[in-house]
Formats: C-alpha cells, sequence, structure tokens
C-alpha cells in the first residue's frame, strides 16, 4: 500500500479506477466524484493547482456553457418546435423513420461543427421532437450524442483528432489530408453506429418519473380548453386613422356592445427579427395605439359592429395575428398568463360578487371563469356570487399570479406560476434566435481563421439574451446544466495527471510493442484499441497527441503506409462511447437522458468494441498496407 502513494503512476491509475468504479456504482452525483478524484491527485502533488483547475478555463467547458445558453435560446423562443415539426412531417408515424432522421441530422451538422456544439443545438430540438411524437427522449439523446462524434469524422475539421494525425503526417513530410480524406471513413462510422444503435437503442427507454396524472398541475393550454377561453373570443386590430388611437379603453362604451377586453397585445419592432410583443391588462386607463389588437370577449356579432362603428379590424379567429402560421392558437401567454385559484373554506371573499372581489384592485388579476363542481360559469360571470371550494380562472401578469399564491391564505394557486411562465416559449423571437443560430454555425465553420470557435459560440449565447431570446438572464442562467460541466472540467486534467506520471505512455509503449510481431493487422488493432481505451480516461485530442507518434514509428519500422495506423488513432480516439466522460457530447446528454454510468457501458461498449472490428477491416481497404 505505500509503495502505491509513494508512486504517482500507480496512485494516479488507482484513482482512476476507483473513480471508474464510483461512477458504474452510481450512488454519488458524478460531477462529486470528479471533483473527489482531482482533490486526491492535487493533495498527493500529482497535479499543480493551476493543472488542477485548467480544465475550468479550458475552452471546451466555457464552449459547452455557452451552448447551454444558445441551445435554450432554441428551445425558449420555440425555435426547436419549429424544427422538430418539419423533421415529424418527414418522419411521419415511424418511429424508426424518426430515429433516423434524428440521426442523419446530426451527422449532417457534425462534419462541420463541433460534436459539443452539434449536441447542444440539437439537444433541445430531440426533446421537443421527442415531446411531440410522445416517445421517451432518452431513446434518441445518447445516440444523438453518439452519431456527433460519427458526423465528426466525416470533415478534416470535424474532430480534434483528425488535425492533430494531419499535422503528424506534415511533421514527417507527407502531403496534409484534404478536407474530405475523412469522408470515406465517415461513412462507414455513420453506416455501423446506425445498425448497431437501431435495436440497442431501444433499451435506453426511461419511464416518466411524474407522478399521477391527478396530482399533475394542468398545462395552459389545457385550462384554455378547459374554460372554452378562445370560445367567444375575438380580436381586433387598431388601425391607422381610426378614432379609438389615443383613446382609453374606459372610453369605447364596451358595455353598450356587451364586450369586454380581456387584453391588449402590442407589438414593436420594425423587422420581423427584431420583433417585440408585450401584452398588457386591460384597464379603463390603458391607451390605445395603431397596430394593438385588442382581444375581445363576447358574442361574434356584438363584436363585429363594434369594429365597424370604430374603424378596428376585426381579425379572423383562424388568422395568426402577425400572418406567421407557427404562431397558431388564437389564445397565446407571454407577460400574462392565467391559473387557477381554489378558494379556502374560512375565504373573506365567499358570497361576495365577482365584481366585488377586489382581485383587480389588490392584486391585478382578472377572474375569467368559475368552476363549481361540475358545472362552469364562463360568461357575465360580475354578479356571480364566489362560494366555497370554487375554482376561480384568474388572468394577469405571471408576476401578480406569483404574488397573489405567496401573500394572501384565504387561496390556493394551482401549479407554479413561475415555473409555468419559464416553459411558455417567446415565439416571435423564433426567428432571431435562428439567425444567431445559424450566424455561430457559419462563423464555427468559415471564419475560424479570425474568429475562435469558443468566442463565436460566447458572442452567440450574449446576443440570444441582448435580444430578449430569454425573459431575463436568470433564465439563461437556468438552461446550464452545471453538473455536466463540472464532470467535464474535473475530468479534463486527469490526461495531464496520466503524462505527468508517465502512465498514459507506459500503457501505449508496452501494448502496441507486444503486437508489433503478429503483423499489420494485429498491430492496427493494438492501436486502434489501445486509443480507444485510453480515451475512456483522458481526453480524445491527448490521446491522439500520444499515440500518433507511437503509430506512425510503428508503421514505418514494419515498412508499411502510415495512412491506416494513423487513421485508426483518430478513429479511436473519436469513437469511445463507454464513458460518460470520454467525450463532452455524452457528458451533455447524461442527465437529460437520465443516463447512468452502467447505460453507457451497455450501449456503449458493445458499439466500441464493435466500430474498433469494422474499422480494423475497413482502414486497410481503404488506404492498403502497401500504399
Amino acid at each position: 500500500m505505500s509503495s502505491l502513494f509513494s508512486n504517482p503512476m500507480y496512485f494516479t491509475l488507482a484513482v482512476l479506477v476507483v473513480a471508474a468504479i464510483l461512477f458504474a456504482v452510481g450512488k454519488i452525483r458524478s460531477d462529486l466524484v470528479a471533483l473527489c478524484a482531482l482533490l486526491a491527485l492535487l493533495l498527493r502533488n500529482v497535479l499543480t493547482v493551476d493543472e488542477a483547475l485548467s480544465g475550468f478555463s479550458n475552452s471546451i467547458v466555457i464552449m459547452m456553457v455557452g451552448l447551454f445558453v444558445v441551445g435554450g435560446a432554441v428551445f425558449q423562443t420555440g425555435l426547436a418546435k419549429l424544427i422538430s415539426a418539419k423533421i415529424l412531417r418527414l418522419a411521419g408515424n415511424s418511429e424508426l423513420g424518426l430515429f433516423l432522421l434524428v440521426m442523419l441530422a446530426t451527422c449532417g451538422i457534425g462534419c462541420f461543427v463541433s460534436n459539443t456544439g452539434t449536441v447542444a443545438l440539437m439537444m433541445p430540438i430531440v426533446v421537443s421532437i421527442a415531446a411531440t411524437f410522445g416517445m421517451s427522449a432518452s431513446r434518441l439523446l445518447m445516440p444523438l450524442a453518439f452519431a456527433s462524434s460519427m458526423g465528426g469524422m466525416m470533415t478534416l475539421i470535424g474532430t480534434a483528432p483528425n488535425l492533430v494525425i494531419s499535422n503528424e503526417l506534415v511533421k514527417h513530410g507527407h502531403e496534409a489530408l484534404s478536407f474530405f480524406s475523412f469522408t470515406p471513413v465517415g461513412i462507414v462510422c455513420v453506416i455501423t453506429g446506425i445498425i448497431v444503435l437501431v435495436p440497442l437503442s431501444k433499451r435506453l427507454v426511461r419511464k416518466d418519473k411524474k407522478g399521477p396524472a391527478k396530482n399533475r398541475s394542468k398545462s395552459l393550454q389545457e385550462l384554455a380548453d378547459e374554460y372554452q377561453l378562445s370560445k367567444g373570443l375575438y380580436r381586433t386590430r387598431v388601425k391607422r386613422g381610426s378614432q379609438t388611437i389615443g383613446k382609453t379603453i374606459g372610453e369605447l362604451n364596451l358595455k353598450a356592445h356587451e364586450l369586454s377586453v380581456l387584453e391588449v397585445r402590442r407589438e414593436s419592432g420594425r423587422s420581423h427579427f427584431l420583433k417585440s410583443v408585450s401584452q398588457q391588462m386591460a384597464t379603463a386607463d390603458t391607451m390605445l395605439r395603431e397596430g394593438d389588437i385588442l382581444y375581445l370577449r363576447g358574442h361574434f356579432e356584438n363584436a363585429r359592429d363594434f369594429s365597424q362603428a370604430q374603424a378596428l379590424q376585426l381579425i379572423d379567429t383562424h388568422t395568426p395575428e402577425a400572418a406567421d402560421p407557427a404562431q397558431g392558437q388564437p389564445m397565446e401567454f407571454y407577460d400574462i398568463g392565467i391559473a387557477e385559484v381554489l378558494l379556502l373554506p374560512d375565504a373573506k371573499l365567499l358570497n361576495q360578487k365577482v365584481e366585488d372581489s377586489g382581485l383587480r384592485e389588490n392584486y391585478g388579476l382578472n377572474i375569467l371563469g368559475i368552476r363549481r363542481k361540475k358545472e362552469y360559469f364562463l360568461k357575465d360571470i360580475k354578479d356571480q356570487k364566489l362560494q366555497k371550494n370554487d375554482a376561480v380562472l384568474v388572468q394577469g401578469t405571471w408576476e401578480n399570479i406569483a404574488r397573489a399564491s405567496s401573500e394572501n391564505g384565504e387561496w390556493v394557486v394551482l401549479g407554479q406560476p413561475l415555473k409555468q411562465a419559464a416553459a411558455v416559449t417567446l415565439d416571435y423571437r423564433a426567428p432571431t434566435a435562428g439567425l444567431i443560430m445559424v450566424g455561430m454555425i457559419a462563423a464555427m465553420v468559415f471564419g475560424a481563421k479570425y474568429v475562435a470557435p469558443v468566442t463565436a459560440v460566447m458572442i452567440a449565447a450574449i446576443l440570444t439574451i441582448l435580444t430578449g431570446c430569454f425573459r431575463n438572464v436568470q433564465a439563461a442562467y437556468k438552461t446550464i446544466n452545471w453538473e455536466s460541466v463540472v464532470l467535464i472540467a474535473a475530468m479534463l486534467p486527469m490526461s495531464i495527471a496520466m503524462e505527468n506520471t508517465g502512465a498514459s505512455k507506459m500503457i501505449s509503449s508496452s501494448l502496441v510493442s507486444a503486437l508489433g510481431d503478429f503483423g499489420p493487422f494485429v498491430l492496427l488493432a493494438g492501436i486502434y484499441f489501445t486509443t480507444s481505451f485510453l480515451t475512456m480516461f483522458i481526453s480524445n485530442t491527448a490521446t491522439a497527441v500520444l499515440l500518433a507518434p507511437i503509430a506512425y514509428q510503428s508503421a514505418i519500422s514494419m515498412e508499411v503506409s502510415p495512412y491506416p495506423f494513423l487513421f485508426a488513432v483518430s478513429v479511436g480516439a473519436s469513437m469511445c462511447f463507454a464513458s460518460p466522460f470520454s467525450t463532452p457530447p455524452n457528458a451533455l446528454v447524461m442527465n437529460a437522458g437520465q443516463y447512468t454510468f452502467m447505460d453507457y457501458v451497455k450501449i456503449g461498449g458493445p458499439l466500441q468494441i464493435i466500430m474498433g472490428i469494422v474499422m480494423v477491416i475497413a482502414l486497410p481497404l481503404i488506404f492498403p498496407f502497401a500504399g
């Protein structure tokens, strides 16, 4: 035992073995295990303080944080829903078709964008697809991470190990590999991965962890449908030249038309991409402007006559406000929401009329309907008296609904208003989020010489916040999966420890030298699986840097072409699936898919082995030993 602690290399290997066991058991959070392993190496002086903390300043980690924010904006603006809807239309009712589309789309993006970026962009889209299709997101998320790595093998810039082996060839006087030199290898990876994952991914389905349906809070759309909010709801727009411009709602004499105004929707911004939408509670002193949309409640004939009398444009209820089919529903929730309030038996509001309840004056809330046992009161309710155990549908700003929930003990607000508000997508910002995402991808693909990928991601993340793709900065921070970030940041210095102590060199050199006498095929297999094994513990880039010179010299010593051996290093380093921390994409999907360490071993392990066998056979066919 004393020799274990006295020898830094053995100590490092022991720490990694213990960490791997704890990851596999899954009783302790993965980020906490990684931090404890890092502290052990730091206390033993295997790593300096700067080396131990280098992972937290690594560009990959910073990029992950930024990509979480960009991915959150894609989801928050409803862009994920739009893209997923198009994919779903292509897939039809076929689960296999959906699986293949997700895999191929991810591989396509992964050809040009880092695998980390690909996963962060596709993850919210895939979650939305799964929810709409009615399948478990866990069936798609791990294959998504694997597909991003497979797509990276298609081009020179797809993954860092590709650049490493190209530089190794240049260093020894060979021509640099071209942009599409990797495409034949990448195609084999993608085909193999899809064939293996189609049956294996079925074992990834997770049961929904939500409670019974009776305890689940109703969604906004369910409440709107239950209280028939869209029935008898009409929208009318204040046109240029209308005499209502500059008037207050109180001056419109709506009572004479037996109409009420639920809210005023106001759009601002000169272009569709910079458009902003605000909802305002309709009070008597709300002043109207040109372009305002009034949500009127009452009979159609009354709404039509009122619009004609005031020179307003009555919008057909089947026509979205901004002529954008993506918006769809006539009742939308952005700044203003709805909630169900249950009156308690001792509430002072009991036996009071709705108009005398004080909810509007004290909390800024409108009462839209009352549910009394199985009976609903939806029209002309101002004179309706509130009774014990009534459920009241209220409308107001999300902040006011939350305030009513926390400041009064006479009722219970069903559901969580602020959580429901966070789930509301800002659909009118979808074009903005799309433009930012496309710009970020373009900068990463074409502008790498001028702007570092991490810089492009950081700019994109900041732009999503500044352009209003989130309600506030806090909402952007909440999209970051800190467990995944800490896990990767704490595991990255492990490669430094392996190199500092000579552990990685010892493993690679001994395995490769032992197999050299058995011919090029066996040596190729040894290099591939050694690379694949080491990548489970250190970064794929570090593994490629370590093994590329060994692979090259081994090929030269056997007087065969170095190309298949160097490609074996690149593919082996990139096609590592049996561990959640072997690549950033694997870690990114871990929490969202509710995966354990053993899930990666059970699904990624067989794929990693089969991929290795296929590559050992395919690489000499693509790049002959005698080349």
